[in-house]
Parts: C-alpha cells; sequence; structure tokens
C-alpha cells in the first residue's frame, strides 16, 4: 500500500495537479484498492484532523500579518530600518532580513512575508540601482527566517502532528532564527562591500530616527509581547494569535487610521483563503500519514535504520537528506504533515528531544522554499524583481551556505535551542 501511495503521489505532483489534491488522489487509490481500509474510517481520519483546538492560531496569525503589513505600519518599519542600516555596505539588503525577522513575529507566514515585503523593498532597492536579481534573492532566503521566529505555522503543524508543545517549538526557534538573520545580514554586508553596492548617502539624523522609530514602535512591540506571553505562559499559542489579530486591527484603526472596512475585508478574505489552502492539506496529509502508520510503513523506516546505520548522528544525516528532498519538491505545510509520522519514530530511537526534531525540520524544509524546481518564495520574488528564477539562485550561494551552517547547528548541538 505504501509504495501504490508514493507512486500515485509522485504521478500527480509530475502532472502538476495541486499538491492536497495529489494527496487525496493518492490516498483514496490506496484505500479503494484494499480490502483491508473503509472509506467511511478514511473520511473519519481527513476530518478529526482539522478539529484540533490549536489550528485556530493559523487563520488568527495570518489576519495579523495582513493587517500589520498592509498599511502604514510596515512602510513605518522599513523606513526606520532604512535610515538605521540603510547607509552600510549591503544596508538595503539588510534592512531586507531584518524586516522579514520582524515580520516573522507577526504572521508565521514565509510566503507572505515574500509577498508584503517585496512588493515595498524591491522597488525601492532597484531605485537605488541595487542588481534585481540579489533584490529577489536576498528575500527569498530572509522570508524563511520569518517561519523560525515565532508564531510559525509549520511549527503549528509539526505540534498537531508529533503531540508536542506548540509554545516549546516557538521558544525553540527564537536562536536559531536570529543567527540565520545575523549571518543573511553579514552576507549582505561582504557582498555588498565586495561588489561595491549603492546604499543611502544620507547622516544618521538622531531626530529623525527617534520620530521614525517612535511611529513604528506598535510593529515593533508585538513580536516582544508575543514572546513574553508565550514563555511565561500568560496565554496560550492559540489565545496569543487572537490578542495578536486585536492588536493589529487595533493599532491599524486607531493609530495610524487606515483601517477602513475595505482593508478588512481584504485581509480577512485573504487570511480564509490561505486556511482553507492549508486545512486541505492537513486533511490530505492526514489520510495519508493514517494509511502509512496502518501499512506500518514508519515502523519498517526505524528497523532499516536501526540495522543499516549504527550511530545517532548518521540517523540524523538520513533525516535532513530526506527531508531536503522532499523539500525541494514538495509544499512546506505538506512535508511537515508525511513526515512528522515516518520521523518522530527515528527520533525517539535515538533519543532526540522531538523540539530539536521539529526545529531542525523547520530549517530543512525552508531551505526549500528557495530552491528549485518548486520554490514558493523564490519565484515569488523573482516575479516582483522581474528576472529570471535562474539568476536569482545565482546569487542564493552564499545564503544556502549559512542556512546550511544553521541546519548544522540545530541538527547536531541541542544546546542551539532555547527551551
Amino acid at each position: 500500500m505504501s509504495a501504490l501511495i508514493l507512486l500515485v503521489f509522485l504521478g500527480g505532483a509530475v502532472a502538476a495537479i495541486p499538491i492536497a489534491h495529489a494527496l487525496l488522489v493518492a490516498a483514496l487509490t490506496a484505500a479503494a484498492t484494499s480490502d483491508r481500509v473503509p472509506l467511511d474510517l478514511l473520511v473519519q481520519q481527513m476530518v478529526a484532523q482539522v478539529q484540533s483546538f490549536p489550528l485556530i492560531a493559523i487563520p488568527f496569525f495570518m489576519l495579523t500579518g495582513s493587517l500589520m503589513m498592509g498599511g502604514r505600519l510596515g512602510e513605518a518599519l522599513i523606513g526606520v530600518l532604512s535610515t538605521l542600516i540603510g547607509r552600510f555596505h549591503g544596508g538595503p539588503g539588510q534592512v531586507g532580513v531584518l524586516s522579514s525577522t520582524i515580520f516573522g513575529g507577526v504572521s508565521g507566514s514565509a510566503v507572505a512575508d515574500a509577498s508584503a515585503i517585496g512588493s515595498l523593498l524591491i522597488p525601492w532597492q532597484k531605485r537605488l540601482g541595487y542588481p534585481p536579481a540579489f533584490s529577489a534573492a536576498t528575500l527569498a532566503a530572509a522570508a524563511t527566517i520569518d517561519i523560525l521566529i515565532p508564531p510559525s505555522i509549520p511549527m503549528i503543524l509539526f505540534a498537531l502532528s508529533s503531540n508536542t508543545s506548540v509554545a516549546s517549538l516557538f521558544v525553540a526557534g527564537i536562536l536559531p532564527g536570529l543567527v540565520m538573520c545575523a549571518g543573511f545580514m553579514g552576507v549582505c554586508w561582504w557582498i555588498g562591500k565586495r561588489r561595491n553596492f549603492p546604499r543611502e548617502t544620507r547622516k544618521l539624523d538622531w531626530t529623525v530616527f527617534r520620530t521614525q522609530l517612535l511611529y513604528a514602535s506598535p510593529a515593533l512591540v508585538l513580536p516582544v509581547l508575543i514572546v513574553i506571553f508565550l514563555r511565561f505562559g500568560i496565554a496560550t499559542p492559540t489565545e496569543v494569535s487572537v490578542l495578536s489579530a486585536l492588536y493589529a486591527g487595533a493599532v491599524s484603526a486607531l493609530v495610524y487610521r487606515d483601517l477602513g472596512f475595505k482593508r478588512l475585508h481584504a485581509a480577512v478574505t485573504e487570511a480564509g483563503l490561505a486556511t482553507g489552502v492549508v486545512l486541505l492539506v492537513i486533511m490530505a496529509s492526514a489520510a495519508i500519514g493514517w494509511l502509512l502508520t496502518f501499512d506500518r510503513m514508519p515502523d519498517g523506516v526505524v528497523q532499516w535504520a536501526q540495522a543499516h546505520l549504527s550511530t545517532g548522528w548518521s540517523v540524523i544525516l538520513l533525516m535532513n537528506g530526506l527531508m531536503l528532498v522532499c523539500g525541494m519538491f514538495i509544499d512546506l505545510p505538506a512535508a511537515v504533515l508525511l513526515l512528522t509520522p515516518v520521523f518522530v519514530p527515528l527520533a525517539n530511537a535515538i533519543g532526540m528531544d522531538l523540539t530539536q526534531l521539529g526545529i531542525m525540520m523547520t530549517v530543512n524544509l525552508a531551505i526549500g522554499l528557495y530552491t528549485p524546481p518548486v520554490g514558493t518564495t523564490l519565484f515569488i520574488t523573482s516575479a516582483v524583481a522581474k528576472v529570471r528564477v535562474g539568476d536569482t539562485v545565482r546569487e542564493l550561494g552564499p545564503f544556502y551556505a549559512v542556512a546550511f551552517l544553521v541546519l548544522a547547528l540545530v541538527s547536531y548541538v541541542p544546546a542551539s535551542i532555547l527551551k
């Protein structure tokens, strides 16, 4: 049964069928050709997976991101960062990295980050004379920091599949996210200096900077509040998501006064549509995961690993290799939901903490978001910059190096993950 599922799913993916639909077709084909799996039981498994309370956080975090970055607040954030670091080598690129890191504390979606920040920053960088391909590469890679800095939608999905604490995963992702941010900023500085990229020439006016900082403070305060609420148990992740959406709405309406019915309707619609896509992927992945477990495929993987791999580091290397390949072809939410049931038994077999596994999986699959052939943020930023994807990929080399160093850190140094 497992082989049939894999064959049908790969056939659907090659035929360019949407991932959720390809998963559903694979699940239904396997169930229909087996006399051991009642179809009504399969449907029950699909529906049960989306009846989880923590999933409520997904639409509210998406709504928060739409409200925060869709109006003047997003522009204020870009302005204060540009004033602060735009004068340094690679400064405009570093602004993109820092913007993604801060935006990561708002939405939890790399795709939303690439779309929102890319549309704001890439035209500005092009006006300064930045190479469009480098701008697209910087933001394609930096957008993935969004899913490491809490909140993170992939971490919510991992917690759902592995019975791990969402709050623990959120806190654990902070340090790797900040390390990746520093690494990407270093890449921008190094390349900007080596290739003599243009930068802001105005001197820092502290009076103007303080004014901009005060104006942008609501955007900077929200990520800090989210971390404090989660770290000290003031609210659950689901409660934090609702509070964040209310905060974003109140700030937009009362402080910036740019929240009209039209923008609110657009933000709610955008969050609803994005949530619908994620829920369909969850249901389809739940069906596949249940069928694979029913067929004892995860147990088979564990037995094979125990028979052929003698050390824990080699098992971790195997998991990373499989995740990297899957991340290149499968959307991140689907990959998380499909791989978690397979890798949790492997992690337990070598004594690996599941929180560490969740962060390792998030970092690993995030690399796939800007890796061909199905790199979502790669295609988004290339389209915004109006450059060929191949040109963007050629600029991504140093960013891949940093990402793999962070991946090695979280894979083999448990102390790099906050608890």
